[in-house]
């Protein structure tokens, strides 16, 4: 890292992992005045109340000063309550994303301010830059296996001025621990979680029969031409494009392809009936500002995936249609539509439905 940093006021958001507590070492040995600040998001079943997490434990050996920030009633009414609706109205939400726009960079940035902080920096693999009409700009990171970009399309011009990337342009997560671990940082071995924070052993059924009203609400499980094959025990339980799990017999493999909440019915057909030719999104946001109705980019509509060609018209009030160069697999509402230009992402949405041959 350079010293561009140096006698600057940073936040770090610190969760106790081994990534932002890398950030923060990184920022205090480049000179920055580095405090650390920890969202307190809900309580765990059996923690202490009065216990040392990890990220206090690693602000204090590194000897920096640290915040908790109390965030139990937004993050339950902004992400949980929201992560429950979706699944009730039969989508499947991406929460992550909410939580980096209405928490992370949101509450979170606001409350780093009001500390007097120049910036809040946080582990995301992402990198950031900036071209010479001051426009900010929003890139991939460099160990593409790690980049968080996807989870970011919510962030805008006046987040982007605020916010630092430590880890943007790190060539991997060995060498994150390796100067974890010269730093001497207690958790430079701690694994990394792969799950919902909020969800107890990514058991997301069980945690919205216990805590989302979700048990017991059965339905039909219908082919698309009509035909009942089965039952099921909450649509909660299925999202577009499973096929394990149905406990249904049919010639042909079958697959879920769309969720009726309203009626509670999951519909089921074959492998062709999950390919769509476009989508409609909703809550668009464009990191560096577009012109005209429409927009040739390439997409992501799964995290995982490889970007592909596509268009997109823009219908006013953050709404879009994405059309596909190809059909795409599982379009999948309640998912984010991320768009690309190469390394940089430049805006998306949540997708509200797929769109069909026909419309």
């Amino acid at each position: 890292m350079s010293a561009e940093y140096k006698g600057k006021k940073v936040a770090v958001a610190m969760s106790g992992g081994v990534d932002s507590s890398t950030v923060a070492a990184l920022l205090k040995e480049q000179g920055a005045e580095v405090i650390g600040i920890n969202m307190k998001l809900f309580n765990r079943e059996g923690e202490d109340p009065n216990a040392k997490g990890d990220a206090q434990i690693v602000a204090e050996y590194l000897g920096i000063e640290f915040h908790q920030v109390h965030l139990e009633q937004e993050f339950g009414r902004l992400i949980m309550d929201d992560f429950r609706a979706q699944y009730v109205a039969g989508e499947t939400p991406n929460p992550c994303v909410r939580c980096n726009k209405y928490v992370k960079f949101g509450l979170l940035l606001d409350k780093a301010v009001e500390l007097g902080a120049d910036y809040l920096a946080t582990g995301h693999y992402v990198r950031t830059s900036r071209d010479e009409n001051g426009t900010w700009h929003l890139l991939k990171a460099a160990y593409l296996a790690k980049d968080q970009s996807y989870f970011l399309y919510t962030l805008t011009q006046r987040q982007l001025a605020r916010v630092i990337f430590p880890l943007g342009d790190m060539p991997s997560k060995d060498e994150v621990r390796r100067l974890a671990e010269g730093f001497g940082i207690p958790v430079a071995q701690k694994s990394d979680s792969q799950e919902i924070c909020f969800v107890p052993g990514d058991d997301y059924v069980a945690f919205l029969e216990k805590d989302g009203g979700l048990a017991g609400r059965s339905g039909e499980i219908v082919h698309v031409d009509g035909t009942v094959l089965g039952r099921h025990n909450g649509t909660h339980r299925y999202t577009i494009g499973q096929r394990r799990g149905l406990g249904i017999a049919w010639k042909e493999p079958l697959y879920v392809v769309a969720i009726d909440a309203a009626e509670a019915k999951v519909v089921v057909g074959e492998v062709g009936g999950l390919f769509a030719p476009g989508l409609v999104a909703c809550d668009l946001n464009w990191v560096v500002p577009v012109e005209g109705d429409y927009v040739e980019t390439t997409c992501k509509i799964r995290y995982r995936q490889e970007p592909i060609a596509c268009r997109v018209k823009l219908l006013g009030e953050g709404l879009g249609e994405v059309f596909f160069a190809e059909p795409q697999k599982s379009v999948t509402a309640g998912q984010s539509v991320v768009f690309y230009q190469g390394d940089e992402l430049v805006g998306g949405g949540r997708i509200v439905k797929a769109l069909r041959s026909d419309e």
